[in-house]
């Protein structure tokens, strides 16, 4: 069982319609929210895209090397639903991802991502947010992916779901809660606590970038915010 499968499948089969990702660029002016079914959806068109596109299989890294965003969690869930080992070293990986004027030396294939509010392309050689769309909504592993099998840096998927389950329980994210937070997800620990355990927890998101200490109070108030993830 992939991570996806255990961590997010959950929530999308108790309430696909409800919120997963609420997500503000304040250096951008933006605000985009997903649900858990819309997630889904990037997700399984990630995971078709690599694994139909760029051969990816279980136990094969991939590099992703983007910002906490309502499009990086369609990527790490398409990542991790194909059994992808996903890492923030790009050598040796047989996709790397990355925001526009990113690089990723020594991996097989660097893909951009727009990181744009509307999902648009960028027109890279390699554009994630165009070549994604060709793919289906769903995703039908060819095998499953067995707990023991690494997922991010090297820990396995078990150590990832019950670490995931400890810092929610810890943080006390519960699926009544809605979580505003400012941490980036670096590896591991801020895709671990910031992100991963969102998940655990059964809540939803609501990730403010750039945003100023300021313009969080307006924010907790808009979103009705019962939990705090400051960094």
């Amino acid at each position: 069982m992939s991570v996806t499968d255990a961590l997010f499948a959950p929530l999308f089969a108790a309430n696909p319609g409800r919120p997963l990702i609420t997500h503000y660029d304040d250096a951008a002016g933006t605000r985009v929210e997903l649900s858990r079914a819309t997630v889904r959806n990037w997700a399984a068109k990630t995971a078709n895209w690599l694994r139909d596109e760029h051969d990816v299989e279980p136990g094969d890294e991939v590099a992703v090397l983007l910002p906490a965003h309502w499009q990086t969690a369609g990527v790490l869930l398409g990542a991790w639903w194909c059994g992808a080992v996903v890492t923030d070293d790009p050598a040796g990986a047989k996709v790397a991802l990355v925001p526009p004027g990113g690089t990723a030396p020594g991996a097989a294939v660097t893909a951009v991502v727009s990181l744009h509010p509307m999902g648009l392309g960028t027109g890279a050689p390699v554009d994630y947010n165009d070549d994604v769309r060709l793919h289906g909504d769903d995703f039908a592993p060819w095998e499953p992916v067995p707990g023991s099998t690494p997922a991010l840096l090297k820990s396995t998927v078990d150590e990832v779901v019950a670490e995931a389950h400890r810092r929610a329980e810890t943080l006390g994210i519960t699926a009544s809660s809605r979580v505003l937070s400012t941490v980036e997800w670096s590896l591991p620990d801020g895709l671990l606590g910031g992100f991963l355990a969102v998940l655990a927890g059964g809540g939803s998101l609501v990730q403010c970038s750039n945003a100023a200490p300021d313009l969080l109070p307006a924010r907790r108030a808009a979103e009705q915010t019962t939990l705090d993830l400051v960094g």
